[in-house]
């Protein structure tokens, strides 16, 4: 805690309690904290991974990718709790030495092919599959600037305004206000990018919608961090419209479920390992839930 008066030591000292309400989880190493062997099922392509925001890019662009006739994107969604700590086992440490949610492996390829953070692996299926990822030059780039922005400009959204409003252990002014204001630039940013175009990338759906919709979509949706009067996201009507068009998308509707263990019971599959599942779940299938960013 501070009281505004706060001077940094010479050396940082961690302080395993003042992490708020993921201080269990987090610490200033990497290596893996136990031994634990990820499973594996039957299908080409193994996603490992929980239903926040960066998990959900990776599902929603399989089950599109699904919908249009891709069998070889059959894939099989294992949970990984990070509240418990299970993407600090060694299994998953290995193929994700950054220890985040989510990782993929291809087990087509021989030997099979490790992907990890989000941006790499909807790059990585798109390229694959040929979808979602325009060819032609100019159209190409405007898709990666996007789908960059989203990378780089997410974190002040998640880590500094979500952390600040939901998760530190008390309210500070100073910190809310600076990624408020950050966060509301770029709903801007998109707003305005949204009013001449259909898609974000321009009239196309790309991966650059499903990287941008879980995080930005979700927020202007008021369902994230419970802050859309405080954000007033209701005033960015372009974002708006987009936001509620990309949701009416039933494999959208399909990826945000997969992995997610909170909310109401008929949004939850906690494990995908096939097609049948979201018809087939049932409430024997359901745990308690848990809380994401």
């Amino acid at each position: 805690m501070s009281d505004g008066n706060y001077k940094p030591p010479a050396v940082w000292a961690w302080d395993a309690e003042s992490g708020g309400r993921f201080a269990a989880i987090n610490r200033p190493v990497s290596e893996p904290t136990h031994e634990c062997a990820l499973p594996r099922g039957r299908h080409p392509l193994q996603l490992y991974s929980l239903a926040t925001p960066n998990g959900v890019k990776v599902t929603i662009l399989l089950e599109e990718l699904l919908a249009l006739g891709h069998d070889g994107a059959e894939y099989d969604a294992h949970l990984i709790r990070i509240t418990e700590g299970e993407q600090f086992g060694s299994g998953f440490v290995e193929l994700n030495p950054n220890g985040k949610i989510p990782a993929l492996l291809d087990c087509s390829a021989e030997p099979a092919i490790r992907i990890f953070e989000s941006g790499a692996i909807l790059l990585y299926l798109a390229g694959k599959f040929g979808e979602f990822l325009p060819t032609q030059t100019a159209d190409r780039v405007e898709c990666l600037n996007w789908l960059f922005w989203q990378m780089g400009s997410a974190p002040l959204l998640g880590g500094g305004f979500g952390h600040f409003y939901v998760y530190a252990p008390a309210y500070f002014e100073y910190p809310i206000n600076r990624y408020a204001m950050e966060t509301k630039r770029q709903l801007d940013v998109l707003d305005r990018r949204l009013a001449a175009n259909t898609f974000i990338a321009g009239e196309e759906y790309t991966i650059a919608d499903m990287a941008i919709w879980p995080w930005y979509g979700a927020l202007a949706l008021d369902r994230l961090y419970d802050a859309g009067e405080f954000l007033q996201v209701r005033g960015y009507r372009h974002l708006q419209r987009w936001a509620e068009q990309i949701d009416q998308r039933p494999a959208v509707q399909r990826g945000r479920m997969v992995n997610r263990t909170w909310g109401e019971p008929a949004e939850q599959l906690h494990e995908r390992h096939d097609a049948s599942d979201f018809v087939h779940r049932t409430q024997d299938n359901l745990d308690p839930g848990t809380a994401s960013d």
